[in-house]
């Protein structure tokens, strides 16, 4: 289970929207600018967070893009599902029945299994208010101030 490309753009993207939550709607050049994704792609993936429901976007000399729900109700699994699909990979899944390389298939299978249901929960778990906690932190501007 890989993850894509695209898919860290729709996870870098969804992060900078969490980071501005309520702060109104962000165009394309400013998420394109501040997380590094070429625009060209971003406005392709942040469609489709649209079409997952998401993110909504905002017409206008104003508009942009704003997330759909609080950034604490978006999972990193909702995003890497909206842009890839299952999480699974479709060829170590399913039990083959038969001999040889089908057999051998069968006996992997239940490992794949568990490791995609354990990835999974591990993406489900990570909101994104954590991750712009993290985020802040990771800035300097979240960081404990204990200055007088």
């Amino acid at each position: 289970m890989a993850i894509t490309h695209k898919s860290k753009y729709a996870l870098r993207a969804t992060l900078e929207l969490a980071v501005r939550y309520g702060q109104g709607p962000t165009s394309i050049a400013e998420i394109a600018k501040a997380q590094a994704i070429p625009a060209r792609f971003l406005e392709a993936i942040l469609a489709q967070l649209k079409r997952n429901g998401l993110v909504e976007s905002r017409r206008g000399n104003e508009g942009g893009y704003v997330l759909a729900r609080p950034p604490g109700r978006i999972s990193v699994g909702d995003v890497l599902r909206a842009v890839q699909g299952t999480l699974a990979d479709p060829d170590v899944l399913g039990r083959s029945h038969g001999g040889g390389p089908h057999a051998a298939q069968a006996v992997f299978s239940p490992i794949w299994e568990a490791a995609v249901r354990s990835a999974n929960a591990v993406y489900d778990a990570a909101s994104f208010q954590i991750l712009v906690d993290r985020y802040r932190v990771a800035l300097g501007r979240g960081a404990l101030d204990y200055s007088i």
